[in-house]
This record gives C-alpha cells, structure tokens and sequence, in this order.
C-alpha cells in the first residue's frame, strides 16, 4: 500500500492548471483590419493573424477562418474556409491573403472575415470591406507599341 501511495504522487500530472474561463471570454479576438485590393484574378483579401483570446490570453489554438461574402445589399454567406496548418512551427504565419477568384468585373462585392480555434470557439465577423472589381487594362501590344514622339519647341 506505502508502494501505491509513493508512486501516485510520484506520476506527474496532465500539465498547467488554470482557472476555467467563460466560453465568450475564449473566442478569438475581432480581426480589424481586413483590407481588398485589386488582383489580376479576382478580389485579393489580406489580414492579420488574431493573436489573443476575447478575454486578454495569448491564443495557440487557431483552427481557421471563414470568409463572408455579400453583394451591395445581401446577407454575407460563407464562401470558403481556409484552415491555419501552423500551429506546430516555431515561426507562425502574421498575414494571410485570399483572392476570391469567383467575381465578376463590374460588380460590387462586401467581404468579412471570423476566425475559430480548434474547439470550435467563433469570434465576432471582422470589419467590413467592399470592393468593386473593374476590369483589368489589356497590357501593351508589341505589335503596334509607338513611342510618343518628341515635341519640338522653340527656343528664343
């Protein structure tokens, strides 16, 4: 009996113990700076990796994030899901970029963003961006490229 007694406490424990925290305090912070810019594909959409939980806690666990998208007056929908694979590196990722290749020139897109950790805990949509796509300007053609000629001016 003395043996079980020793060798229980001598069996190390399931790590750090905390305090347990409310589930909206564990949600991944708000991402506030969703940005779009023009790509040759489509929409290109970048932010920045939330790094802390609602509640002030380094964040470990980022799972994914899912990407909203609306028209001028529509819902948002989810339109992808990109998980986040880097959990275990040394060096994290800091910015993530998408082009949401599925536009049409012309037309006026709002796009959100949420990111999730592993256990399935959401944080509050991002800020909003709108973008219209424009199509893109055709490049010069070689064939029929001329150079401006020189304007000539008088000198007194």
């Amino acid at each position: 009996m003395a043996l079980a007694i020793a060798l229980a406490a001598w069996i190390p424990g399931c790590g750090v113990k905390s305090a347990p925290m409310a589930p909206e305090l564990v949600r991944p912070e708000q991402i506030r700076d969703l940005r779009a810019s023009a790509d040759p594909a489509g929409i290109k959409l970048s932010w920045d990796r939330p790094t802390h939980y609602v509640g002030g806690h380094l964040m470990r666990d980022l799972g994914s994030f899912v990407i909203l998208r609306g028209s001028t007056a529509g819902k948002m929908d989810p339109l992808v899901e990109l998980p986040v694979t880097d959990r275990e590196r040394f060096s994290v990722q800091r910015e993530f970029s998408y082009v949401d290749g599925e536009t049409t020139p012309n037309s006026h897109y709002r796009y959100q963003i949420v990111s999730e950790t592993v256990d399935g805990h959401i944080s509050e949509p991002s800020n909003e961006v709108e973008f219209t796509r424009v199509k893109p300007s055709p490049p010069p053609n070689p064939a029929n490229f001329k150079l401006p000629e020189p304007v000539a001016t008088d000198s007194p």
